[in-house]
């Protein structure tokens, strides 16, 4: 307890006479404006906290100390006095050789990790010739078909110096082997290579809507994967799980916490019924969270998510390693705050969101550029959106300190309150069977469909404030260039993999894709398939039709 009772009451008295003699005073002269004091996501804001707030507040328990359970302070004893965080910007544009000229320059400005934006085609297990690829390739990312697309993306960038996250789901095995064999033509063996794939399904399937396969086979993949990686790629985070794309479709910041938790222990649990040890694979689970632009909001999510994660795996799957408790995540800044109107105001915004991930801990982050509301980002703006992490961690100062403002009372508050509105959903979750039953009866998405349609309303009855939406707007023209992808792209992708499927030993091909049905039908390792099947240069689309074959495709509900 911080507080004994004698100390709390007499604490109690005193804010009671302020509150009288000076608060209402004041406020009888000049009232508080006429707003309701709500976060981004409508938690109402009490006036002001004090340890009344926090009658019952352990030390050891709720808050602890930085790289100790339950790691409410942070995962690492030192933070960033220690190391910063990975500045990781997600890059991926055109065609490999694009890719790979903008990973060349972003290294060379300070960027310390690499981040792959793929394009939807590769998203969706389509190769760039596909006619459902038409008018999308190089669009959205990096266009990607085949080991020879992942050679050149990566070529000149030793891949045992530089780790690389991948987003990716559906094909996110394949693409893993593909950058596995590349590594090993670089000399780099399996185990020496570090990184992430998101290979997060289930949070497509409540949000991102970049999904393939039903979810009781893909949950089958995903362990596949774990099991693979746990004996040949130990430094690889095999799933990195999203809250990101959860927030993106609207929900709250404790829907985003509480669905993503949810996620992770359905993936873990699954981990276990597949046959290993939590302990084995735990530790090289990641999240991915949602950098929005409530503050204080934002950094009491990320340390409520550490000690909930903490809790469930010591106490409802028994992990006894401390790297198994610890919930390690990536950050970025909010896509769906920026504005098209006013896009410098983006600027301002990413930088508070950023600020709010380091104060919450993060581990990596990626800053958005002020131009991505309008087209994938110039070098210009990227470098801008770069220096705002660089900036935050050589002059502001607040690396300075461990959790600067853990005991603060308002965050200790906030961050109470969302871990305890955010268990509520898990405890609902659970009475459906799971996040799987929960996500074929519709609920996450229902949850998530309300909570976007209520703070639309709030921003059309200007409750919420958008600077130059619905305030402070001007008409403006933009004043920088935007970045186009050229529709040569798509010609020269579809020439390149012609070339590749023409010198390609289509007999070892054709073995391969066979053994991976097989396999499929099978209870055997699919990953082994897949580092196999890409080392003859077969394609990612043509692996991800075999297994179309056999598993099935998706098709949502569709009960909101």
């Amino acid at each position: 307890m911080l507080y004994d009772r004698k100390s709390l009451e007499e604490i109690i008295q005193s804010q009671e006479s302020w509150t009288k003699e000076e608060l209402n005073k004041l406020l009888a002269r000049f009232p508080e404006r006429d707003v309701r004091f709500t976060t981004i996501s409508d938690l109402e804001i009490p006036r002001l906290v004090s340890p009344e707030a926090l009658p019952e507040f352990d030390y050891d328990q709720e808050l602890g100390f930085p790289g100790s359970y339950p790691y409410t302070r942070g995962v690492q004893p030192s933070m960033y006095r220690g190391r910063l965080w990975t500045m990781r910007q997600f890059a991926g544009f055109g065609t490999p050789e694009d890719t790979n000229q903008r990973f060349r320059f972003l290294l060379n400005q300070g960027q310390t990790g690499l981040s792959v934006a793929f394009h939807y085609p590769t998203l969706m297990g389509y190769d760039s010739d596909h006619p459902r690829s038409l008018g999308e390739v190089g669009k959205c990312g990096v266009a990607v078909d085949s080991l020879r697309d992942m050679e050149v993306m990566f070529e000149g960038i030793p891949l045992d110096k530089v780790t690389t996250s991948m987003t990716i789901n559906g094909p996110a095995g394949i693409l893993l082997a593909m950058y596995i064999v590349v590594a090993e033509k670089q000399g780099v063996p399996a185990d020496k290579i570090g990184g992430t794939i998101q290979n997060d399904i289930l949070k497509e399937y409540i949000a991102q809507k970049s999904w393939i396969f039903p979810p009781r086979p893909s949950m089958r993949i995903i362990t596949d994967i774990l099991s693979y990686c746990t004996h040949n790629v130990p430094r690889w985070n095999t799933i990195s799980i999203s809250g990101y794309h959860i927030r993106e479709a609207g929900s709250t910041a404790v829907q985003e916490l509480a669905f993503t938790l949810a996620d992770g222990i359905g993936y873990v649990q699954a981990g276990i019924d597949a046959g290993l040890d939590v302990d084995d694979f735990a530790p090289r689970l990641s999240f991915f969270f949602n950098a929005h632009s409530d503050f204080f909001e934002e950094i009491a999510k990320y340390r409520a998510a550490r000690r909930i994660w903490a809790r469930v795996m010591k106490e409802r799957f028994g992990a006894k390693k401390a790297a198994s408790l610890k919930l390690r995540f990536h950050s970025q800044t909010a896509g769906c705050s920026l504005t098209a109107q006013q896009p410098i105001n983006n600027v301002v915004r990413t930088t508070t969101q950023a600020l709010s991930a380091v104060l919450g801990g993060t581990q990596s982050l990626h800053t958005n550029s002020m131009d991505e509301t309008l087209a994938l980002p110039t070098e210009g703006a990227v470098t801008v959106a770069l220096r705002t992490q660089q900036i935050i961690a050589e002059e502001t100062g607040v690396v300075h300190t461990i959790d600067p403002l853990g005991g603060s009372y308002f965050v200790e508050w906030l961050t109470n309150k969302m871990e305890a509105d955010a268990m509520k959903y898990i405890e609902k979750i659970d009475d459906l069977g799971g996040i799987i039953p929960a996500i074929e009866v519709g609920y996450p998405q229902k949850e998530i469909g309300d909570a976007a349609y209520h703070y639309q309303g709030q921003v059309e009855k200007n409750e919420k404030i958008v600077v130059g939406v619905n305030k402070y707007c001007k008409e403006e023209e933009i004043p920088f260039s935007l970045l186009k992808i050229d529709e040569e792209v798509a010609h020269t992708q579809v020439a390149n993999l012609q070339e590749v499927k023409r010198k390609r030993d289509e007999q070892k091909v054709q073995a391969q894709l066979k053994r991976i049905a097989e396999v499929a039908r099978s209870e055997g390792n699919l990953m082994e398939c897949f580092v196999d099947a890409v080392r003859e240069y077969c394609t990612q689309g043509e692996i991800i039709e075999v297994l179309r074959g056999v598993f099935g495709e998706h098709r949502d509900p569709g009960m909101l």
